[in-house]
């Protein structure tokens, strides 16, 4: 059983430096810095994962992961609070479900790249 709860430890380690590292990637400034608007969805967007982050870092080593695995259940329950304030001909709910999704498709293209990046590290032959 204790090597259960060490599995379990280190996969956690491992999937919050997984987000970590993407996180980083995304909030890398882009070539050419330009003035942004507050109110651009791509700002807010970095200003939040930003935060989460933070949070993350400034967590003890075993607070991280469950800390990470919390993000996403306030951020679901703030974005069904703003577009329950939404008028309805705007099709709120869509858009927080298109948006999720959106999310969920990027960190698994991740973990898709860095699978494939893995297997040609091997010395063997591909059957392409």
């Amino acid at each position: 059983m204790c090597g259960d709860d060490e599995d379990a430890g280190e996969l956690e380690e491992l999937l919050y430096a997984r987000f970590l590292a993407h996180a980083r990637a995304l909030l890398e400034p882009p070539g050419h810095a330009k003035a942004v608007s507050p109110d651009d969805p791509h700002k807010l967007f970095s200003d939040a994962l930003s935060r989460c982050a933070r949070d993350g870092e400034e967590a003890g080593a075993d607070k991280r992961y469950p800390r990470l695995a919390n993000q996403p259940l306030v951020f679901a329950r703030l974005a069904g609070l703003l577009a329950g304030h939404l008028a309805l001909d705007q099709d709120p709910l869509r858009k927080v479900i298109e948006a999720l999704m959106q999310g969920y498709a990027e960190a698994e293209a991740t973990r898709a790249d860095r699978d494939h990046e893995h297997d040609h590290d091997h010395d063997h032959g591909h059957h392409h």
